[in-house]
């Protein structure tokens, strides 16, 4: 079974840029489907990014679409996210997750294995 491990949050001012790393444990992390999503407190989970299984499609939500990159190195078992022009509303937990089918990416439950979470604050 795939294990995740967020790293890479931490506080950052408005305006400025963090890269969050998800190595997995397992070599199928080449066949999965890779996705972030965050939670803000009183929120539910929301999609981020997500990514396919060479990289060559990529899926981001309107909120961050230009300012976050999605990427992923296979040889390492890792997925990365940078975040540029980070916003207050950008707080939260991020999670990264992993799926085998590539449908449906933006939805929580398509995904079977998650990451304990990492937190973003972002002061204004």
């Amino acid at each position: 079974q795939v294990q995740l491990v967020e790293s890479g949050g931490g506080l950052v001012q408005a305006g400025g840029s963090l890269r969050l790393s998800c190595a997995a444990s397992t070599r199928t992390f080449s066949k999965d489907v890779m996705g972030w999503f965050r939670q803000a407190p009183g929120k539910e989970r929301e999609f981020v990014a997500a990514i396919n299984r060479d990289g060559e499609n990529t899926y981001y939500a309107d909120s961050v679409e230009g300012r976050f990159t999605i990427s992923r190195d296979n040889a390492k078992n890792t997925v990365y996210l940078q975040m540029n022009s980070l916003k207050p509303e950008d707080t939260a937990v991020y999670y990264c997750a992993a799926a085998r089918l590539e449908w449906y990416v933006r939805g929580p439950s398509t995904y079977d294995i998650w990451g304990q979470g990492t937190q973003v604050t972002v002061s204004s």
